[in-house]
């Protein structure tokens, strides 16, 4: 059998720009306890959250997600003619059919572009970034814009005193394009399907339409899953750095799924990262965002000056499958 043709890729990707896109209303603890039997010091001791963001009627996980990427390809300089893929992590897009990730692509005039959805919860974005890294290693795009775009409110039940308080919408979006040297380390993924119902919903969307009023609103295992949490970041972000050859004394920044602060804070401590890393706690002003947290967190860093250009950053995605990746990467300039 003669050969298929030879990939025309490059040595390495590296990401070239940085948006994200938060809804205007902020929630603070006060207003989601009115529905919960909680109160804000409860909240603020068990998760570190103080605000969320809950999007408007026009704010969509499509609409948010193309303004991210939007500013993203502001930030890299890329032109929609340069954008060849679109991938978009997300788990509250409400309609299978069509896809939002054409859509978003259209927004942005990348015509012609391929464009998907992908699901892996809060996971997501971090999976979606190691695709596009072979993509353009590969030479299947030149550039790709990668999104993780939520609209968590939809899922949650306003009245679930275990997750009612934790989530909040948003998008965060990153543009990768070629590197003459790998600026985006080798992923470590997995999953664990034994878990799948620690982050689920409580039934099948065919029970809405079966049974009036019956909305399969997302429930969690909460105590179960901070203990996969806590055991499984520590672990898939050494695995990580050792594949990077990177020490997590000398990362810039630790960025992780903004689950939890408790759940940050014993990531950090375990995995040992020197006192001059910036660790993100998106989580206490954004709550958690799914998809959307992990570049949410590192542009939040990135325009508070906590982080420079060039500086190396763990990320690490974690949640409902289970499924988990992580990645060490350069922050852009």
């Amino acid at each position: 059998m003669s050969g298929l043709g030879a990939h025309t890729g490059t040595a390495g990707s590296r990401i070239l720009g940085l948006g994200a896109y938060r809804p205007a209303r902020v929630v603070d603890n006060d207003e989601v306890c009115a529905r919960l039997d909680s109160d804000d010091a409860w909240i603020r001791r068990r998760s570190g959250i103080v605000t969320r963001r809950f999007a408007g009627p026009k704010e969509t996980v499509i609409s948010m997600g193309a303004a991210a990427a939007a500013k993203a390809m502001a930030d890299a300089g890329t032109s929609p003619a340069e954008v060849d893929l679109v991938l978009l992590a997300t788990m509250s897009h409400l309609e299978q059919s069509p896809p939002a990730a054409p859509r978003i692509a259209h927004a942005v005039d990348a015509a012609g572009a391929a464009a998907v959805d992908i699901g892996a919860a809060c996971a997501g974005f971090c999976h979606a970034l190691a695709l596009a890294d072979a993509a353009v290693r590969s030479g299947t795009a030149r550039q790709v814009v990668v999104i993780g775009s939520e609209r968590m409110s939809d899922l949650i039940d306003p009245t679930d005193r275990s997750t009612a308080f934790l989530f909040g919408d948003g998008a965060g979006a990153v543009v990768v394009g070629p590197g003459a040297e790998p600026e985006i380390g080798p992923t470590v993924w997995g999953a664990d399907g034994r878990g799948d119902r620690l982050i689920a919903h409580e039934h099948s969307w065919l029970n809405a339409r079966r049974e009036a009023g019956s909305w399969p609103v997302m429930r969690m295992a909460g105590p179960e899953v901070f203990r996969w949490a806590t055991r499984v970041v520590p672990d898939i972000g050494r695995k990580a750095l050792a594949a990077a050859g990177v020490q997590a004394a000398d990362l810039g920044a630790f960025v992780p799924h903004q689950a939890n602060a408790r759940i940050v804070d014993s990531a950090a401590r375990a995995l040992g990262v020197g006192e001059r890393t910036a660790v993100a706690r998106d989580i206490v002003e954004m709550g958690n965002t799914s998809a959307a947290s992990v570049p949410l967190a590192m542009e939040a860093l990135r325009a508070r000056g906590e982080v420079r250009p060039g500086d190396t950053a763990l990320l690490v995605g974690f949640g409902a499958g289970l499924s988990y990746a992580a990645q060490v990467v350069r922050i852009p300039s």
